[in-house]
């Protein structure tokens, strides 16, 4: 590079792509580090730390799903694979020339920041350490890589062969057993349809009840119906509106063997399945409730009933990390991080956040979005307010998302229409800010 970098970048999936495009675009000198040997991310299957199994598609349509400065091929399926999201993101990466700025197999080991506010970046490399010393770093190290399991285990030992979803590759490895999956995610289900054609045996058990949502209402992509609504009205009407929708289409989970939600929808991340509710009704799957204890090979369930297994798959979910930060700047996890706008850290200038959030709806629109705002701040073009009136919105923020969402990391959810509004907002503001701070400078 010519110029010596004055932003590093950690990671290079959709949220690290997009932050580093966008501090070029603005002519901010950067470098990136990625731990793979290839773009991509999560969506690079058998790459390390990869979540991907070979059934892995989109859960969020084709429309609403890519970036604003990259749309995806017209003649793509409204819910590709993640061979045809990992190229996109590779096509993403060659046709704004990023490969020059990104160190591939580069993993960074510690951000430290210093007094006079540069932090040092210290990674492994190929050749060997390599340091840098920069004037910001953006964070976009993804939060689908470290699996969480039960915590604390359920009582009792366990025979039967225990793996989280992170481990799973395809429907090879549930040949012929019985099956348990344990969760109610978007993984759970694929890996439950998955069971259901491969495994003797699939039971799903869920300790809570989700919303299932087709990929399909009304003969459009479900979630450009939302989208729609979400221009228009409220997130409590709109709940209204689409729980009285999945009612008469597809009627309620109880209906099918699963618990009721005792949330309302647009109170948790959706859950899309085209074909779990088919595998239910079909009798390939069955429903369970929560796990109680372990039995050796079998597994005893809250309402009374018991199972032998061979394998569980736990789809349990997984923890933020951030290893390389000071622990005091995550005040006390990264999950319950308060940040302005999902973004920057109000006590540590120059530190910011691409993707650490849950939305509900796709993440890509959402890290492009996060990497303009940081972008426009790092050259100049947008001001943050004060860190006092910072600290006030994040406080704001996180008491409305904990009336919405309760205690399942509030701090981290977004409503992806909303947000995508909100940070639209956020620009032209704080664009207002820095002309009018300029402004005053120059008089």
């Amino acid at each position: 590079m010519g110029v010596p970098p004055r932003v590093a970048v950690i990671g290079a999936g959709a949220a690290g792509l997009a932050a580093v495009k966008a501090l070029r675009d603005v002519d901010v000198a950067t470098v990136g580090f990625e731990a793979a040997d290839q773009v991509g991310g999560l969506w690079v299957y058998g790459a390390p730390d990869s979540p991907a199994y070979r059934t892995l598609h989109l859960n969020t349509s084709r429309g609403r799903t890519q970036f604003a400065d990259h749309p995806m091929p017209t003649d793509w399926p409204d819910y590709p694979d993640h061979r045809r999201v990992a190229g996109y993101l590779a096509d993403y990466a060659a046709r704004f020339g990023l490969a020059d700025t990104i160190r591939l197999r580069h993993t960074v080991r510690r951000v430290t920041q210093h007094s006079d506010g540069t932090w040092t970046v210290a990674a492994s490399g190929p050749t060997g350490p390599v340091e840098v010393t920069v004037d910001a770093v953006v964070v976009a190290n993804g939060h689908n890589r470290v699996p969480r399991l039960p915590d604390p285990g359920y009582p009792g030992t366990c025979t039967a062969e225990q793996i989280h979803s992170h481990d799973y590759r395809g429907p090879e490895q549930l040949a012929g057993r019985r099956v348990l999956v344990v969760g109610g995610g978007n993984s759970a289900m694929d890996i439950a349809v998955d069971a259901s054609y491969a495994a003797t045996r699939t039971l799903l058990s869920l300790r809570r009840g989700v919303w299932v949502v087709p990929k399909y209402l009304l003969g459009r992509p479900s979630d450009t119906l939302n989208g729609a609504l979400a221009r228009r009205l409220p997130w409590r009407l709109r709940q209204r509106i689409t729980e009285t929708m999945l009612s008469a289409t597809v009627g309620n989970p109880d209906r099918y063997g699963l618990p009721a939600p005792t949330h309302g929808f647009l109170q948790d991340h959706p859950t899309l399945s085209d074909g779990l509710l088919s595998r239910l009704t079909h009798g390939d799957v069955e429903a369970r409730p929560g796990v109680a204890a372990l039995d050796g090979d079998r597994v005893e369930f809250t309402d009374g009933r018991s199972d032998t297994v061979d394998l569980i798959i736990w789809c349990t979910g997984y923890r933020v990390d951030v290893p390389f930060l000071d622990p005091a700047l995550l005040a006390g996890g990264a999950d319950t991080l308060p940040l302005y706008r999902h973004v920057f850290h109000p006590d540590a200038p120059g530190l910011s956040f691409v993707g650490l959030m849950q939305s509900t709806g796709s993440a890509f629109p959402l890290v492009e979005a996060q990497a303009k705002l940081i972008a426009a701040h790092l050259a100049g073009r947008y001001a943050l307010p004060d860190p006092a009136r910072q600290r006030a919105a994040c406080r704001a923020e996180l008491r409305a998302a904990t009336a919405r969402w309760g205690q399942r990391r509030p701090a981290m959810r977004v409503d992806f229409d909303v947000y995508l509004a909100e940070l639209a907002r956020e620009l032209t503001v704080g664009s207002r800010r820095a002309r009018s701070t300029a402004s005053g400078a120059g008089r």
